[in-house]
């Protein structure tokens, strides 16, 4: 191995922000990710770290439980489509400092640069995750998923909602997801209210809508988060199908309650019973 790019975080996290360009959710310099390295990954990055690293960039928010750790992370402004070409100027790893309120750049970002603008963001719902999974999750990944985001045009903004529309339009929704999605409100994106809200939301789900905006998912690995991500948007995608057939008007058959049910217990999962007992899917149609 004569670079960075041999160890096989790199390549797992080079490999997925690829499959997210291939699924068309990354137009530009849009959506990010993040990952908290696990000790034995920072051990194998190490060599390959700058002589003199870069100096400590306060981040306006404090994590106690992230003291110490190592993420690597997309660059502000960089285009998730040149990762796999140029990853040493488009993705960077970081220390954070003792008191889990700064970090520097310890690796990448060659031209110059920072972590993605939505750092603070993530590094406030790793907090959370970390703490919630007992430090199983270590993948935060946001994309501009477009039927997600059309749904969002569509339907009341409530988790209840969401959740209940996506598990009845795919079979393995309510597998995959059995706790639900929550909804963010439109919010300035990387803005200390949009991350106390989606911090909130990640106190009981592993993703998080953002209206008008795109989706938030969290996860242990990379294929686990993206996983998510992709079968939430693959639902939305038949539910706007559906929907338009429709003309928002109710489909001639249903997966009903009962068959969720059936799934949850088939699959040995537990669905979130404040989601399955909603009141009423009258909200789930136009």
């Amino acid at each position: 191995m004569n670079n960075i790019f041999g160890v096989k975080v790199m390549e797992d996290y080079i490999r997925m922000c690829h499959d997210g360009v291939r699924q068309g959710w990354h137009e530009r310099n849009g959506g990010n990710l993040t990952y908290r390295m696990k000790e034995e990954e920072v051990a194998e990055c190490r060599p390959y770290f700058k002589r003199e690293p870069g100096q400590w960039v306060k981040m306006g928010v404090k994590a106690e439980n992230l003291k110490g750790e190592y993420f690597i992370s997309t660059g502000s402004g960089k285009f998730l489509q040149n990762v796999g070409l140029e990853p040493q100027n488009s993705i960077c790893i970081v220390e954070i400092n003792e008191a889990g309120d700064s970090y520097r750049i310890v690796w990448g970002l060659e031209n110059g640069g920072r972590p993605t603008s939505e750092f603070p963001t993530h590094f406030m719902n790793h907090s959370v995750r970390k703490r919630v999974t007992g430090g199983a999750n270590r993948v935060i990944y946001h994309a501009h998923t477009p039927y997600v985001i059309a749904l969002t045009y569509v339907l009341p903004l409530k988790s209840e909602v969401f959740t209940r529309m996506l598990w009845k339009s795919a079979t393995e929704c309510c597998v995959v997801f059995p706790g639900g999605v929550g909804v963010v409100p439109w919010m300035v994106p990387g803005g200390a209210q949009i991350a106390k809200a989606t911090c909130a939301l990640m106190e009981k789900y592993d993703a998080a809508i953002w209206a008008f905006h795109g989706l938030f998912v969290s996860g242990p690995d990379f294929d686990t988060a993206f996983g998510l991500m992709h079968t939430i948007e693959k639902a939305a995608q038949i539910a706007s199908i559906a929907l338009a057939a429709t003309g928002g008007k109710p489909p001639r058959q249903v997966i009903t309650d009962e068959n969720l049910r059936d799934i949850g217990r088939d699959f040995g999962v537990t669905l979130n019973e404040e989601i399955l007992n909603y009141a009423s899917d009258d909200d789930l149609y136009c």
